[in-house]
């Protein structure tokens, strides 16, 4: 199977210049993970910038500044094996099709494993490729709390417990996306300077105002904004099957279960991706 079988050619894009406030503007109305950038008034391709670009860096407002520079791209001709080996090996979720230097769309884990893998007959159990440790919280944990532990277990979600300690939601990085905001603070730093040995000389005082940026959330739980609906799937499930419970519910990482219902792993697209490329 080539690029060309699956991939869309309505891509969301956006342009440089821009700044940080129209890529969150797009992105949330268009529930888009990431926006390929082109320079513009052409279609020429000179970035990415994604959700994670966004909050991890609050203090940058221009686009080029926070987009990644000369992502790597894919054509029209690659197959989807190729472009899955690709993502794996530099660690990415998306990448643009060109023809040329012209941006023509864009692929993502996600489109791999709902449009190719859920197509495919893999047996194999989610269990050989799944997170055996995963960042978990209370469910009534505050954002601001949940958020910096997502980040610390360096996967885009944080699974919610309740106080038994049993699974009760996931938020997403998509979910603290569209709970934040970026405030600026206003700190003052100032020295004072005199003449020494002039007892007529003044004191000259200079000061500095330094603003900082930061991410903030609202006062929101983890239970407050975590889905209602769980979805899951059990160790044994295969990996087929699995591709296809992503692609009903359009999501991208489901939380794995043993046979008794507890917790006991994750499983996203880009780890499903491995099966794929084993298989050939």
């Amino acid at each position: 199977m080539l690029v060309k079988d699956i991939v869309s050619d309505k891509v969301i894009s956006i342009s440089v210049p821009g700044n940080r406030e129209q890529a969150f503007e797009i992105i949330n109305t268009k529930k888009v993970s990431s926006l390929p950038v082109v320079k513009e008034g052409t279609k020429k391709l000179v970035g990415i910038i994604t959700r994670s670009n966004l909050i991890e860096n609050p203090d940058e407002e221009q686009l080029a500044m926070l987009m990644t520079r000369d992502p790597a791209t894919a054509t029209l001709e690659d197959s989807v094996v190729n472009v899955a080996k690709k993502m794996l090996k530099i660690n990415v979720r998306r990448i643009p099709i060109v023809h040329g230097e012209e941006l023509i769309g864009i692929i993502t884990s996600s489109d791999l494993v709902s449009l190719a893998l859920s197509e495919m007959n893999i047996t194999e159990p989610v269990e050989n490729y799944m997170l055996n440790i995963i960042p978990t919280t209370w469910e009534n944990t505050p954002l601001t709390v949940a958020f910096e532990t997502m980040k610390f277990g360096k996967v885009k979600c944080v699974i919610g417990l309740n106080d038994e300690g049993k699974l009760s939601g996931i938020v997403t990085e998509s979910d603290f996306i569209k709970e934040s905001e970026v405030v600026a603070k206003t700190s003052v730093q100032s020295s004072t300077v005199g003449t020494e040995g002039d007892k007529w000389s003044w004191d000259s005082k200079s000061v500095l105002y330094i603003e900082k940026h930061s991410l903030t959330f609202s006062d929101k739980t983890v239970g407050d904004v975590s889905a209602q609906e769980i979805i899951t799937v059990n160790t044994k499930t295969k990996v087929s099957d699995c591709a296809k419970r992503m692609k009903e519910y359009k999501i991208d990482q489901i939380p794995v279960i043993d046979v008794e219902g507890e917790l006991i792993g994750l499983i996203r697209a880009n780890d499903l991706l491995r099966a794929m490329i084993n298989i050939q």
